[in-house]
This record gives C-alpha cells, sequence and structure tokens, in this order.
C-alpha cells in the first residue's frame, strides 16, 4: 500500500470521524459527567477495534454479502440510539464538580461507550463499505496486512478526536450549565433522528 493511498483513506476516514453522531454525543457527555474522558473514549475506540479484528479476519466481506445480516445489525444499532437518545433527553448532562463523583463507574463507562460505537451504523459503512475501496490484494501486501493499517489508521483518528471533542466540551461548557444541557439535549435528539432514519430505511 503506498503513501498515497493511505493520505487518501485518511482524508476520507477524518471526514467520517468529523461528522457528529452517537459516538460524538457520548464524548460530549463523558466530558460533562464524568473527571475523565479516558473510560468513555476507551470504550468508544474499543467498539471499532471490535470491528477492525472482524475486517482483518475476512469476516467483512462475508457480512457485507448478506443483507439479511446487515439489516439486522442495522436494526439493533438504531434501536440502541433511540434508547440512548431517550435516556440523554431525560437527563441531560450537566458539568459536575471536582469534587463530585461519577454516577457510573469506568467499567460502565467504557462499556457503554463499547455498546454504542460497536453498534454504530457509520462504524458499519466504514468498514463493510470504505475500507474495500482501499485495498489492492495486487500491491503485493496482504489483505489481513492492509485493512490492519487502515484500521490502525481509524482508530488512531478516533481516540484524538474523541478526546478532543470531551475535553473541549468539559473545558467550554463547565461554567455554562444550561448551555451544556442545550447540547446533550440536541446530542440526544440526533442519536433519535439517526436511529428513527436507519429504521425507516431498512423497514421501507
Amino acid at each position: 500500500m503506498d503513501t498515497t493511498t493511505l493520505a487518501a483513506f485518511l482524508a476520507v476516514d477524518l471526514l467520517l470521524v468529523f461528522t457528529p453522531g452517537a459516538d460524538w454525543a457520548y464524548a460530549i457527555s463523558a466530558g460533562l459527567r464524568g473527571r475523565s474522558v479516558v473510560p468513555a473514549v476507551t470504550g468508544l475506540v474499543a467498539g471499532h477495534a471490535a470491528y477492525a479484528l472482524v475486517a482483518v479476519a475476512g469476516l467483512a466481506v462475508i457480512v457485507a454479502s448478506s443483507p439479511a445480516a446487515l439489516t439486522a445489525l442495522t436494526m439493533v444499532g438504531a434501536g440502541y440510539l433511540l434508547w440512548l437518545g431517550w435516556g440523554v433527553l431525560r437527563q441531560p448532562a450537566v458539568p459536575t464538580t471536582a469534587g463530585e463523583s461519577a454516577d457510573t463507574s469506568r467499567l460502565q463507562v467504557l462499556l457503554k461507550g463499547f455498546g454504542i460505537s460497536g453498534l454504530n451504523p457509520k462504524a458499519l459503512l466504514l468498514y463493510f463499505s470504505l475500507f474495500p475501496q482501499f485495498i489492492d490484494p495486487a500491491t503485493g501486501w496482504p489483505v489481513a496486512a492492509q485493512t490492519g493499517l487502515l484500521s490502525t489508521v481509524h482508530l488512531t483518528a478516533c481516540a484524538v478526536v474523541y478526546v478532543l471533542v470531551g475535553v473541549l466540551a468539559r473545558t467550554l461548557l463547565s461554567t455554562r450549565p444550561s448551555a451544556a444541557r442545550n447540547v446533550t439535549r440536541v446530542s440526544g435528539a440526533m442519536m433519535i433522528a439517526i436511529g428513527a432514519l436507519l429504521l425507516a430505511e431498512r423497514l421501507a
């Protein structure tokens, strides 16, 4: 795989990572609720890493060729987004004080992040639709090695961007409780909208 192909993939990947969605919403919420965004971001990246392992193993091709499997995964992910979005609307995040304990443990925060990104339809799009366009068996690199390299680039981009999103949310909104509530309500509404659109698309 040459540097031109890698640069082209990074450009497209960053466009996807920088697009606000369920991962962003969770990173913002974690930045406002928790003392550290690291557990939340670790969970989000772990969810993407699970897809990476599937892609490296070659199962992505099998899943992508099965409309029923993709439909099932998408509908589960859409339902999860609807549930999370409703929860955010009911209890919007507000900045916590330095001495206030988090509502949930770090492990719970990590596992929730894993569930969000692991069922994120955008991740499905990335691994099952985008990756194959940048993989060329004729280069001499094994397909698994190319997939692993692209996955590493993607996971690094996710980690950096989501940490920045969480930290900026805390920094910019820590003294503005009403603004923080509004931002998280918008994030919850985005989750619901994305989930509803996905369900409508699959049921149509």
